[in-house]
């Protein structure tokens, strides 16, 4: 069922744990796979949009306990911060992949923002582990919650199976160009990206481009597309500024593949999963210094201020004309890359499994 209703950085997390536990051999772990009989809705309706938050309740609060209560499960882990609070004789082990809801609350439909922490976080008190995927997420979870530290564990996640690198320049459709990919919502803080960009291309690199991969935010609380449309607007550059939209994961292979640079501005996230894309296709990263960023890149991104028009502009110019610096930073992210993937992953999580039997 969450794989139904997560997005973006929550459902990749679910996917790619998927494909490794479906995979496992060892005869001490069973997986049990809980799928539900409605699909989520996701439309613009507020009604069927609050049905839909209530069936989801329905599901996480009365389904799936009874459902893993029959199949006689010793751990019931859920990729997203919702556990039932009913507990039928097993452990139950929620994610909790940031803390956006007290951070940010206004970014939220307020019912089901009620409705989530009402559930979410007594559970979570109750459960023996709450995984949490960076230092800085654990910490900001820590602050708004009061769950203990210790039951916190932090499990580093990994790059999205997008497939290998192909040389094909023949696919290059946009030239040179600056990358990012997620979704437009406000704190991924892309007006600010543009506005530099527009200083770039002022003092020279005509042949530049930015491409932002990714959906326009649907969610009427956190939908930055009006301060786009602004910056578009401003920037004079707005032909040189590609708006793909959503991409398969071939598509996102590709146009990792071809980037030049990618640039990350978001200004809050509890880990950063294109991060690791990029190392993977061997892309030069320049990163926001905040939250959870810095944490995951290392020493193998450059940082900027993500309010500061000026020094994301210099910092991108920096990895654009020194051909050091580029080289420097695409093997570091090499090398950072190694200490992530999907299999360390799921290891460390049966680990944490084991511990509270």
């Amino acid at each position: 069922k969450d794989l139904q209703v997560a997005q973006t950085g929550t459902k990749t997390y679910l996917e790619e744990l998927c494909k490794v536990f479906k995979h496992n051999t060892n005869p001490r772990y069973q997986f049990y796979f809980f799928d539900t009989w409605f699909p989520p809705y996701l439309g613009n309706n507020k009604l069927l949009k609050l049905l839909g938050h209530l069936r989801y309740q329905f599901w996480k609060q009365v389904s799936l306990p009874i459902k893993a209560w029959l199949k006689g499960v010793d751990v019931l882990f859920c990729t997203d911060n919702v556990v039932p609070l009913i507990k039928l004789g097993y452990k139950t082990v929620p994610v909790f992949h940031d803390a956006f809801f007290f951070e940010s609350p206004e970014h939220f439909n307020k019912i089901w923002l009620k409705l989530t922490l009402a559930t979410a976080i007594p559970a979570a008190r109750r459960s023996p582990l709450v995984i949490t995927p960076s230092r800085y997420a654990r910490q900001q979870i820590h602050k708004y919650t009061n769950i203990a530290i210790e039951k916190m564990p932090v499990i580093y996640e990994g790059p999205k199976s997008l497939g290998a690198f192909v040389d094909s320049p023949s696919k290059n459709h946009f030239g040179k160009y600056i990358l990012h990919v997620g979704v437009m919502n406000k704190r991924k803080n892309i007006p600010a990206l543009i506005r530099a960009f527009a200083k770039v291309k002022q003092r020279g690199n005509a042949d530049l481009k930015l491409v932002l991969a990714g959906k326009i935010e649907n969610k009427m609380f956190s939908d930055d597309s009006e301060e786009i449309n602004k910056a578009l607007a401003e920037s004079q550059c707005e032909q040189d500024i590609i708006f793909p939209g959503y991409l398969s994961d071939q598509e996102l292979a590709a146009i990792y593949q071809h980037a030049h640079l990618y640039v990350f501005p978001s200004t809050n996230e509890g880990f950063g999963i294109p991060i690791l894309e990029a190392f993977k296709y061997s892309l030069p990263v320049v990163v926001a210094d905040n939250t959870a960023l810095p944490e995951i890149g290392g020493e193998a991104v450059l940082t900027f201020d993500p309010f500061s028009i000026d020094d994301i502009a210099a910092k991108i110019e920096m990895a654009l004309n020194s051909d050091l610096l580029r080289a420097t930073l695409i093997n570091k992210g090499r090398e950072r890359l190694k200490l992530f993937s999907w299999e360390k992953t799921a290891e460390s999580l049966l680990q944490e499994f084991e511990r509270i039997q």
